[in-house]
């Protein structure tokens, strides 16, 4: 069984918290204590991240995350939850509401795609190939320039230094990174959107160097109930940057 809690009463709707590739469930601190005042919350580490350390089987797929998702509600008792998820957890939850829609209530894709697109594919090989031919500690040192805008990096300096070191402390493996970003970059739902009827807030920042907006624009028009929702700056990982105003629109749109 993956690694997962949760807060908040059992007794109100569920909201499932899914984070990108980094996979650990504490990247939705921000987000827990607002979250667990009208939900219960269930966040959860990724299989081959943080509690859910083991290797992963070659071939490893965003189906089989999804697949992940399932065993998780299941072992719980949850017949259905709110799914959010961050980039990569977004694209599971897509992917979830495909094969098991009756699981799935409500959908947030927050920086996340249909298919990736062809800058985000660049992005991905050229931190493989630091991975790959500089080592651990040059992958993770470049992490925060894809995930946090450069204002809020410059103000925050010390914060992303103790990331720093605790990425390279508690590093997954280069051979799960491998086949998490193979996973994401063969994730391809295009042609299958109008499939999933679920209401579902598109959120993206304009200022995402990793992931850009309009790939955000494009999921979100081709969903059949979707409505897209922009901020100006945040960066990839405007959820943690600006917490707030993002806590506010999700708690929202969940209850509305």
């Amino acid at each position: 069984m993956l690694h997962h809690e949760s807060f908040g009463s059992p007794d109100r709707e569920c909201v499932l918290l899914s984070a990108g590739l980094g996979g650990a469930g504490a990247f939705w601190r921000p987000q827990i204590a607002a979250l667990a005042e009208h939900f219960h919350v269930v966040v959860y580490d990724q299989r081959g991240t943080g509690g859910s350390r083991e290797p992963l089987p070659d071939g490893y797929s965003i189906e089989a995350m999804a697949d992940d998702v399932v065993e998780i509600l299941d072992a719980r008792g949850i017949d259905s939850c709110h799914f959010v998820g961050h980039a990569l957890g977004g694209i599971v939850g897509l992917k979830l509401a495909r094969r098991a829609p009756a699981r799935v209530r409500k959908l947030v894709p927050v920086n996340a795609w249909a298919a990736a697109d062809s800058h985000t594919a660049r992005c991905f090989a050229m931190r493989l190939n630091l991975l790959r031919h500089v080592g651990v500690e040059a992958y993770v040192n470049a992490q925060p320039i894809f995930l946090y805008s450069a204002a809020w990096l410059s103000a925050n300096a010390e914060a992303v230094d103790a990331e720093v070191r605790h990425g390279i402390a508690h590093f997954q493996g280069a051979d799960t990174i491998e086949k998490r970003i193979a996973a994401l970059l063969a994730f391809d739902m295009a042609d299958e959107l109008r499939a999933i009827p679920h209401q579902t807030l598109v959120a993206a920042s304009r200022d995402d160097v990793l992931v850009p907006w309009t790939a955000s624009q494009r999921l979100a028009d081709g969903l059949l109930n979707a409505r897209l929702w922009m901020v100006e700056s945040g960066g990839h990982g405007f959820s943690a940057t600006s917490p707030e105003p993002f806590n506010a629109e999700l708690i929202a749109f969940l209850r509305g």
